[in-house]
């Protein structure tokens, strides 16, 4: 409403406030104090630091259902130090079939699997080109045989022109010496002329010259025609070698055995083409055996030549041992030749696999955990070993000794009666706490 005052003015008057009428009274929220925010906070912080100390002294843990491991006790017992092998039987001795000389195939004369002999025919080979090579070979070894034996004939022809020479020269001097008496009685007594016994004095002498000339000459000859008569003799044997050797080579076509024995790899084909050098077969030794065996690297510094090796077969214990060791790992493993000491188990054959055992060493007392996959994973470095209550195993740094079929030995950080997960490490390798769920 408007009043109208003394002053003409006209002024509004503001209403007065409404009555509280029972609960219609608004009522006012307050929010959280700072000191409530503060107390929250420092809680917050403490449980973090709590998790974060937790987890730190617990290390990464896991939880894994105990059906799915494996658990073992520490035990002591006796450790029989071994390895199972599993050996492959195989020839004791195997000579290969190597093509000496290339060429195609005319005739097969054995079949794959046949007992041969020492020096049997195989195979028959055709070599056009060897066969003019050899053919020409002859010819010029022929041609410079035939030149030196020309040359030996003039010089023995020479040597008998000499010993000619002298003998028509002894003669002469012979008859002039007798000759020259006769004259010279002549000459004394007046018949002949002085002229005349002088010309037989020069004619003697002159052939007692020829004959030191002569002498000489044959001589010097006979010392040359040695020299070139040892050079020549020499020279002819290499050239019948050569000769030999190149017809060796064409009797090379002729594939022979060179021992005896059951020929296995052989696969050819009458007109088939093969290389100097190509492998065509081979031949093992039928009645002896060896075994040949893949052992695991981790013994490679713990395999020696002559370690006794062992086999039961049909009832009966052959003793071997290592005879070559081979030292290049493949796989993991290396391979060695195991050879029988004295018999050979009747009925095996080539290609049969057969279980034996290799010693490595006596049998002692030892803490022993059984062999599991969980080496595969640890390398024997560290294991997970159960709480007493069974619920957890914690990771824990030990020292592993030597293995067999069965057992590992432990060398530090377990104790008799502990337990330990003996299973794969797989999927919590990385883990430092696992907690067993039933």
């Amino acid at each position: 409403m408007a009043s109208i005052t003394n002053l003409g003015k006209v002024t509004d008057t503001p209403p007065p406030p409404p009555k509280a009428q029972g609960m219609d009274r608004k009522i006012e929220k307050r929010g959280i104090s700072q000191r409530t925010k503060m107390i929250a906070g420092i809680l917050g912080a403490a449980v973090i630091a709590y998790l974060s100390l937790g987890q730190m002294y617990q290390g990464r843990s896991m939880t894994v259902k105990g059906q799915r491991l494996s658990i073992a006790q520490v035990k002591t017992g006796t450790f029989e130090d071994f390895t199972p092998l599993r050996g492959r039987v195989a020839p004791l001795k195997t000579v290969f079939l190597d093509a000496v000389q290339g060429g195609r195939i005319e005739e097969i004369l054995l079949e794959d699997g046949a007992l041969v002999r020492v020096g049997q025919p195989i195979i028959r080979l055709s070599n056009s080109d060897l066969q003019l090579s050899v053919m020409s070979t002859e010819s010029r070894v022929m041609e410079q045989l035939n030149a030196m034996r020309d040359q030996e004939l003039r010089l023995e022809q020479n040597r008998l022109g000499h010993k000619r020479t002298l003998v028509d020269l002894n003669y002469n001097i012979r008859k002039l010496s007798r000759d020259l008496r006769r004259q010279k009685e002549l000459f004394d007594k007046g018949h002949i002329s002085q002229a005349e016994y002088e010309d037989f004095v020069d004619q003697l002498n002159y052939y007692k010259e020829t004959r030191e000339v002569t002498l000489e000459s044959q001589a010097s000859d006979e010392k040359l025609m040695a020299s070139q008569l040892q050079f020549f003799q020499s020279k002819t044997i290499a050239m019948e070698e050569n000769l030999a050797f190149a017809r060796k080579s064409l009797d090379e076509l002729n594939v022979r055995a060179p021992v005896g024995g059951k020929l296995s790899g052989f696969d050819l084909e009458i007109g088939q083409n093969i290389t100097r050098g190509t492998r065509i077969g081979q031949i093992d030794n039928p009645d002896s055996f060896k075994l040949v065996a893949n052992i695991d690297e981790f013994y490679l510094g713990r395999v020696d030549l002559e370690q006794p090796v062992s086999l039961d077969h049909n009832g009966i214990t052959y003793e071997l041992h290592v005879a070559k060791i081979y030292p290049d790992v493949k796989s993991g493993q290396f391979e060695v030749d195991l050879q029988f000491n004295d018999a050979t188990p009747i009925g095996i054959r080539r290609g049969q696999t057969i279980q034996a055992k290799l010693t490595l060493g006596s049998a002692n007392q030892a803490r022993l955990i059984p062999k599991g996959n969980f080496l595969q994973e640890t390398g024997g470095q560290w294991l997970f070993v159960m709480n007493a209550d069974g619920t957890e195993a914690l990771r824990r740094d030990v020292r592993l000794g030597r293995r067999n079929n069965e057992f590992v030995e432990v060398l530090e950080g377990l104790d008799p009666g502990e337990k330990v997960i003996v299973s794969s490490y797989a999927n919590f390798d990385e883990m430092d706490r696992v907690q067993l769920s039933q």
